[in-house]
């Protein structure tokens, strides 16, 4: 499996025959312009993880490509062009595996509405299993060897996101949802989770390509 992170909570997935994307936001523009994709996956409203601006563009680059989201992410931004997708949904898509699991948001705030969430686990056969939890916390997937976790946001504290780690208990994981970091902050969150757990942390830097290491 090879994964590049294209900022913020957005990754490109190249697993068996498959290239999937997930969450292509406004916190990013370096999804801009991709092509030859197999899937576009988005896993709730929010448009630092779906963008309403530039996101028919990319549905038009890839028009052969699977188009699945949240179904409130379907409804608020109607140019994706998706269909839903439901917690507990499984889906094979050029040799990889994807299931949808969760189903709520993070609470950011008691007056805040609570929106929907899905997160994806993405397997490639018997080989790596790689776990992209959207904006949710609650759910623990069994089997995961790759672990994108969020960084940061408002609806999280590193007390609870290092805990998920530990919960998980990948063998690798990177950070996602960073772009409400300074280098700084990003740079203690990764020392953070990196040695508060047993899962080793990967500095995957804007763009580059990494290949998850062998078992």
């Amino acid at each position: 499996m090879r994964i590049t992170h294209l900022g913020h909570s957005c990754i490109l997935v190249e697993a068996a025959d498959a290239r999937i994307l997930i969450d292509p936001g406004n916190f990013s523009e370096e999804w801009h312009g991709l092509t030859d994709l197999t899937a576009i996956l988005v896993t709730h409203a929010h448009p630092d993880h779906v963008d309403p601006e530039h996101i028919a563009d990319l549905v038009d680059a890839n028009s052969g490509a699977l188009c699945r989201a949240e179904a409130g992410a379907v409804a608020a931004v109607p140019q994706l062009d998706a269909d839903p997708i439901m917690p507990g949904d499984v889906m094979e898509v050029g040799g990889a595996t994807i299931q949808a699991v969760g189903g709520q948001h993070a609470i950011i705030h008691r007056d805040i509405p609570a929106i929907g969430n899905v997160g994806y686990v993405i397997g490639e056969g018997l080989g790596t299993i790689l776990f992209h939890p959207g904006d949710e916390l609650d759910e623990i997937p069994h089997g995961v060897d790759v672990l994108a976790c969020p960084a940061y946001g408002p609806w999280a504290a590193m007390k609870e996101t290092v805990d998920f780690v530990r919960a998980v208990g990948a063998r690798h994981g990177f950070l996602i949802h960073d772009r409400l970091l300074n280098e700084r902050g990003r740079a203690l969150a990764y020392e953070r989770h990196d040695s508060m757990s047993d899962t080793i942390f990967h500095d995957l830097q804007i763009g580059q390509a990494w290949e998850v290491p062998a078992r």
